[in-house]
């Protein structure tokens, strides 16, 4: 699918768990990664910035919204990209109802800012939705890019 990797020249900014840095290569491992905001009672927008190589430069929680509801601009999200040089961007968010369906609002959301990444020609590689699954307590997970219902060209 796309592989994303910390690096390096990286190694200041990257997300680091125990002195290393997270190598990340799948939806499942972003959504692992970014697993903390599942567990929110309100919806939580991320993005994470990519460098050229596709690794991992930093992660910013972008917009905190309401129980169903959160507020998040391109603009918001690429001012981010470009503060950190970025070649690439993941987006993710949580449904605190623990759906991870994307509405319609997410795809058409993902499609505008697949659109302004065209524009400042910054690539978005993939949207992502977390929840909890009510039965288990599991963290789950929708790749938008996985789903085919947004193309990312």
């Amino acid at each position: 699918m796309y592989r994303i990797q910390t690096g390096l020249e990286a190694r200041k900014r990257a997300m680091v768990r125990d002195g290393q840095t997270i190598s990340i290569t799948t939806p499942a491992g972003v959504a692992k990664e970014c697993s903390d905001i599942a567990h929110s009672s309100q919806e939580a927008f991320i993005v994470l910035t990519l460098n050229a190589k596709n690794k991992l430069i930093d992660k910013h929680i972008v917009s905190i919204g309401l129980v169903d509801a959160s507020l998040v601009h391109p603009r918001e999200l690429f001012r981010k990209a470009i503060m950190d040089s970025a070649n690439a961007i993941i987006i993710l968010h949580n449904h605190p109802s623990g759906e991870v369906t994307p509405s319609a609002e997410d795809i058409r959301i993902t499609k505008q800012i697949v659109e302004a990444g065209k524009i400042v020609d910054i690539k978005l590689m993939d949207s992502i939705i977390v929840g909890v699954d009510d039965t288990n307590g599991e963290v789950r997970h929708c790749s938008l890019r996985e789903s085919g219902l947004v193309s990312f060209l």
